[in-house]
């Protein structure tokens, strides 16, 4: 597989020279200074793509492989094939990418707030930090922060009766920190920064939205745009919803492999494929992550390979090495190393370590590292996983392919 690395652009204090040292080929980037709904023009693009190609002197030569992400703009998700303006800004956003280079675009279609974290430098034993969501900070914060209306369905009694105990604990630094972390966005994130008030009325603008309906818009936009990227050679890949399960009240139609053959089986267009992500599937405990991967193996193009550990409750998780944690890292890699082995070497499926641990220099720094995205912490994360690849790659066929 291509070994990738994600990149945020000029202003990202990790550098593509970091990149080339991690042995990453592949880069992963996406205009994140463009809002969504705005198209991207093929000049920005290009621009883009000089920065990570025409490396300069001897320097290793990178390639731009994947987009991450064209956003979705909220009113798709709303709205579907009823927000025409905004889908004719994503297609030309996309048009812009196939006429440059890159031939994968990675996108989700998470209501109003992208992947979600209650903490941001959870201290480890070793005195590196991680990336954390505390399911009882999370229900304080949902229902005595936000003070969501209707929130308490969605706790037992005694969840709510913890989250009252942690709420009572809160600080005026807990609950700026929380309204940082959750509402004003993360690396990557394909959601502005919002304030309570706006993501109330973000809320607001989704009742009546179900399951159901988000599933049929998504259908909607993919039926318009799948066809496009087809003609332009292009392969789309969702995301899937982090965490895996509904939040806020709102609904999420990317968590299972359920999710996944609907999605499929509506829209059997080539171009419409997954980004695997382990991470984000990886935290519900009745998702089976290589059964996963061995049943949509021709449809994943993109793979986020992390692995997080569960909590007790089986909600609340923690950023974990990438070889521990509840993934089984060495029987996905075979599904996906299997899959990859037929494929003609255009089509070669690009990996990237996700989520590293904020440690070593990385915890030093004066520099703001986007949390999750550390150098350190990625390069031990893609080290282990090349380890684990070198090992697998000495298989056979036929037993690459049993691996469980």
């Amino acid at each position: 597989m291509r070994q990738g690395w994600r990149w945020f652009g000029p202003s990202d204090p990790v550098t593509l020279d970091h990149a080339r040292q991690a042995g990453a080929t592949d880069i992963v980037s996406a205009l994140h200074h463009v809002p969504p709904g705005v198209a991207w023009t093929r000049g920005q693009v290009e621009e883009r793509r000089a920065i990570i190609e025409d490396a300069p002197g001897d320097r290793t030569k990178l390639r731009w492989s994947v987009v991450e992400s064209i956003p979705v703009a909220d009113e798709i998700k709303r709205e579907g094939r009823a927000a025409r303006v905004a889908i004719e800004a994503w297609i030309a956003s996309l048009e812009a990418v196939a006429a440059v280079g890159p031939r994968i675009v990675c996108y989700n279609f998470m209501p109003v707030l992208d992947w979600t974290r209650t903490d941001l430098d959870w201290p480890l034993p070793t005195g590196a930090t991680a990336l954390r969501f505390d399911q009882k900070r999370f229900a304080a914060f949902d229902l005595h922060v936000l003070k969501r209306p209707g929130a308490e369905a969605d706790y037992s009694a005694e969840q709510r009766a913890e989250a009252r105990r942690t709420a009572d604990g809160f600080g005026e630094e807990d609950v700026a920190s929380l309204i940082r972390t959750v509402l004003a966005g993360l690396p990557g994130g394909t959601t502005k920064g919002l304030s309570i008030d706006e993501f109330r009325d973000y809320l607001a603008a989704y009742a009546g939205t179900d399951a159901a309906r988000l599933r049929n818009n998504l259908i909607a936009f993919l039926d318009i745009v799948a066809p496009i990227a087809q003609s332009l050679g292009v392969r789309l890949t969702i995301h899937p919803d982090d965490p895996p399960r509904p939040i806020f009240g709102l609904p999420r139609v990317a968590s299972t492999a359920e999710d996944f053959e609907a999605l499929f089986t509506a829209v059997p267009s080539p171009a419409n494929g997954l980004c695997f992500c382990t991470g984000s599937l990886g935290v519900r405990p009745d998702n089976d992550l290589a059964a996963i991967a061995a049943r949509f193996a021709d449809r994943i193009y993109f793979t986020h390979l992390r692995a997080t550990r569960r909590d007790d409750d089986q909600l609340g998780f923690q950023e974990a090495d990438h070889l521990d944690g509840d993934v089984d890292m060495p029987a996905v890699l075979a599904m996906l190393m299997a899959e990859n082995r037929k494929r003609p070497e255009d089509r070669k499926i690009v990996l990237r370590p996700d989520h590293g641990h904020r440690m070593l220099v990385d915890l030093e720094s004066d520099k703001v590292v986007n949390p999750g995205y550390t150098a350190a912490g990625r390069l031990k994360g893609l080290g282990e996983l090349r380890g684990i690849m070198r090992v697998l790659d000495r298989l056979p066929d036929e037993m690459l392919a049993s691996f469980r």
